[in-house]
C-alpha cells in the first residue's frame, strides 16, 4: 500500500482547521455549518491517502456522514450509555440536523470540484 502524501497533507491541514474552529471558534456559521462541510472533506481526504482506486468513495463518505447524522437522529450515544463520555460526543455528535446533511452535501460537492475540474481526476 503507496501513501499519497498530497492527500494526506491536504487531510493534515483540514485536522487543524477543524480543532482549530472546534476550540476556538464559537459562533453560529463558522462552527455549525463550515465545519460540518469540511468533515467531509476530512474524512475523503483521509481515505483517499490509503486507496488509490475509489470509484465510490465519494459517495461512501457523504453516506457515511449521513449515518452518523441519522444516529444523531436516534440518541444513539443515550442508547448505549455515552453521554459523559465527551470523544465519543465529539465524534459522533450528539444533535441531529437536517441541515447538516446539506453540509455534508456541499462537502462533496465541494470535493467533486477539487478532483474534476481542478485536477481532472476520473473517478475509476
Amino acid at each position: 500500500m503507496k501513501i499519497n502524501c498530497k492527500n494526506l497533507s491536504i487531510f493534515v491541514i483540514l485536522l487543524m482547521v477543524e480543532i482549530a474552529i472546534a476550540l476556538f471558534i464559537h459562533d453560529k456559521i463558522i462552527r455549525p455549518f463550515i465545519g460540518d462541510v469540511l468533515v467531509v472533506c476530512l474524512i475523503y481526504f483521509f481515505l483517499k491517502s490509503f486507496i488509490n482506486k475509489g470509484k465510490f468513495l465519494i459517495l461512501y463518505v457523504f453516506l457515511f456522514a449521513c449515518f452518523i447524522e441519522f444516529t444523531q437522529y436516534l440518541n444513539i450515544i443515550s442508547f448505549l450509555h455515552l453521554e459523559n463520555v465527551k470523544i465519543v460526543q465529539i465524534v459522533l455528535g450528539s444533535t441531529f440536523d437536517v441541515g447538516d446533511i446539506f453540509c455534508y452535501f456541499i462537502g462533496t460537492v465541494l470535493i467533486y470540484a477539487y478532483e474534476k475540474l481542478i485536477f481532472n481526476y476520473t473517478f475509476k
